[in-house]
């Protein structure tokens, strides 16, 4: 994680605000060890992949869990894309609400804008990397910044609680 002016730009496992960061949480007394986790799992389950489902959830591996994900059985794109913010943010507010490190860190980045300076995702990042000039222009950004934007939705759920 790094301040650059009223942004927070974040990238990578080792990052809190990662979804591929490690960390317990469960959700409907499933257990998860990662919002790509939830994620993947979430979208087999969208799309009635019980096979998928369970391979995500029986491996820890946030690459494994994603390529499970890309290979979801009646995958469907307009649907995906109409239901993903809403699963991400369940994940990520089950992630920060029950462990009360990463929230303190997650509620310590107000009033900034959170930012995933991921170089390789134009959907959840904004397509530059976090050394990238161009971060705090949000005019210059390739990418959606969805995750990031999804963060900020829980940072500010988590701090009416």
């Amino acid at each position: 994680m790094r301040k650059i002016g009223n942004f927070t730009a974040f990238f990578g496992a080792d990052d809190v605000f990662s979804n591929w960061h490690p960390c317990r949480f469960t959700y409907h007394d499933v257990a998860f060890t990662s919002v790509e986790q939830f994620m993947m799992f979430s979208k087999a389950k969208l799309f009635s992949d019980e096979k998928s489902a369970a391979r995500i959830l029986a491996t820890r591996d946030p690459m494994t869990q994603k390529m499970i994900g890309r290979k979801v059985a009646g995958f469907d794109q307009k649907i995906w894309v109409a239901k993903r913010e809403s699963i991400v943010f369940v994940g990520c507010r089950e992630k920060f609400a029950q462990n009360p490190g990463l929230r303190s860190i997650l509620l310590a980045t107000a009033p900034t804008e959170l930012v995933e300076a991921s170089p390789y995702d134009l959907i959840w990042g904004v397509g530059l990397g976090e050394r990238d000039p161009r971060l705090t222009d949000r005019s210059q950004w390739r990418g959606q910044n969805l995750l990031g934007i999804t963060l900020m939705r829980v940072r500010d759920a988590l701090a009416m609680n």
